[in-house]
């Protein structure tokens, strides 16, 4: 992997790399927050999965996770959030489909099914890279995310228990194959077989048996695309209530679908994370 950028932040520093991905068969773009813990030390890791349209640079430049995470000595990982290349498929007359959308599934549908490995990409070939090279301990790992990011970092930890010590999201598409931006990008991404997409929902997760510790999402009620239904958390909590999963559920009052709102509770979402990771 290559260092293409590197900007000092509180005690270390915020780095952007690129590599080639052998999933995803492209160039892929990620940056790392490293504290100043990380010169003596390995320290746990907090990932980070954006949502709709986002690249790695849209969290790290809005989200103001960084000063926590230097305050709770861990660090923060921003995967991109689709393929990229000129030889990668995309719609561009799109938003919710192709480039800046891969739903952190495995695609296995026609030209998709080359590059669109975000699932692999996230769960197995990053870590992988990132705790070969960085000083990252090896395993100990959370996961959040916002809205798509959400999404993938619920069916990320909810299909593997082992690889994170806790999940959290904001605003996540709770029920993506109830929802029209995950019904469009299934069917692109997996074909017209629903029993197929269930693998990828968090709620059908979760109703299936899959199980993490405890879940902390937070959710604006003042949020369009929560009034759409495109998020529907009331179907993933009554999932997990039925199921005995743990999950912590703030509805807040008056907050959107932005970075305002995240900026607001992240700092909350951050030491909810690094408590799990240090726990024994």
């Amino acid at each position: 992997m290559k260092l293409i950028e590197s900007i000092k932040e509180f005690s270390g520093y915020l780095n952007r790399y690129e590599h080639e991905s052998k999933v995803c068969n492209c160039t892929m773009t990620f940056s790392v927050f490293l504290p100043k813990e990380a010169e003596n030390e390995k320290v746990p890791t907090l990932y980070w999965l954006s949502g709709l349209t986002c690249t790695d640079d849209n969290a790290r430049t809005k989200a103001g996770m960084q000063r926590y995470a230097d305050e709770s000595a861990i660090a923060l990982v921003f995967p991109d959030t689709s393929p990229r290349g000129e030889e990668v498929p995309d719609v561009p007359e799109r938003y919710d489909l192709g480039k800046g959308a891969g739903f952190y599934v495995n695609a296995t549908e026609g030209d998709w099914a080359k590059h669109y490995q975000m699932y692999d990409y996230v769960v197995n070939e990053l870590p992988i890279l990132l705790e070969d090279n960085l000083p990252l301990k090896s395993g100990v790992r959370s996961i959040s995310g916002h809205s798509m990011g959400g999404h993938g970092a619920l069916i990320c930890a909810l299909k593997n228990p082992d690889k994170y010590r806790s999940v959290s999201a904001f605003a996540p598409i709770c029920n993506p194959i109830e929802s029209g931006w995950g019904q469009g990008c299934f069917d692109a991404y997996l074909g017209d077989n629903k029993n197929d997409w269930q693998q990828y929902d968090a709620t059908e997760l979760v109703k299936a048996g899959n199980k993490i510790p405890g879940i902390l999402i937070d959710q604006g009620l003042a949020d369009e695309f929560y009034d759409e239904g495109q998020l529907l958390s009331e179907n993933f909590q009554q999932a997990c209530t039925e199921s005995s999963q743990v999950l912590r559920l703030r509805m807040q009052e008056g907050y959107d679908h932005s970075y305002h709102f995240i900026s607001t509770f992240i700092g909350e979402h951050v030491t909810f994370h690094a408590e799990a990771m240090k726990a024994k």
